[in-house]
């Protein structure tokens, strides 16, 4: 009997490209004063794992570079995505990116809070409990 390891490459591949995926569409957006360079990087780094999962042999390399690439070309897509989330207001802009100053100024749902960056409480919270929380670390009582 000989063990067939594929399932652990492609479950290791999409844990890690989704992780990667996400942490990097974070922080791309946060800093990049332009995002169209790092749109246009990370669809063809996603279209040449694809072609290179469709022409190789070796079925690991296949399975990994297929699912790593469908991630990176996802992430292209959140890259946008993730910038129209911070003009309303649902992720937090970056002042110090002009990019971001620019949409701070044009769209009054921008913000720089970040409502996620606090001790969770237990329960659901209002709009303006998230803000009290972020702010004064106090809980309404």
């Amino acid at each position: 009997m000989s063990l067939n390891l594929i399932a652990l490459t492609a479950a290791l591949s999409a844990f890690l490209g989704i992780w990667w995926g996400h942490v990097g569409v974070r922080v791309i957006e946060r800093h990049s004063p332009r995002l169209w360079p790092a749109v246009l990087l990370t669809l063809l780094l996603g279209l040449a794992l694809e072609l290179w999962a469709a022409t190789t042999d070796n079925k690991h390399i296949a399975v990994a570079a297929g699912i790593i690439g469908v991630t990176l070309l996802w992430d292209a897509f959140e890259l946008v995505r993730q910038e129209n989330r911070v003009k309303h207001g649902h992720a937090p802009a970056n002042p110090d990116n002009p990019r971001h100053a620019r949409i701070l100024k044009a769209h009054s749902s921008a913000t720089t809070l970040d409502l996620l960056d606090r001790e969770p409480v237990g329960r659901r919270v209002n709009a303006e409990e998230a803000v009290r929380l972020v702010t004064t670390g106090e809980e309404a009582s």
